[in-house]
């Protein structure tokens, strides 16, 4: 019993970790990402992965903000 209220505390801890974030770009465009975007120094290019699971990059230069909702 002790192990599954222990287990069920965890998921919870976890799921309330993840948070959604919007980024607005220059030409209007609202994209929603359900993890951090990251910046690819290399590149330039802010990574992230859109909602339908994809990975999408994005020059930097073309990002207006980022907000976490």
């Amino acid at each position: 019993m002790k192990k599954h209220l222990l287990l069920a505390a965890c998921l919870l801890a976890l799921a309330g970790c993840s948070s959604e974030y919007i980024i607005s770009t220059a030409d209007g465009q609202m994209i929603t990402t359900d993890n951090k975007p990251k910046l690819d120094k290399a590149s330039g290019m802010i990574r992230f992965e859109d909602a339908e699971g994809r990975e999408q990059m994005i020059p930097q230069s073309q990002i207006r903000q980022i907000i976490e909702r």
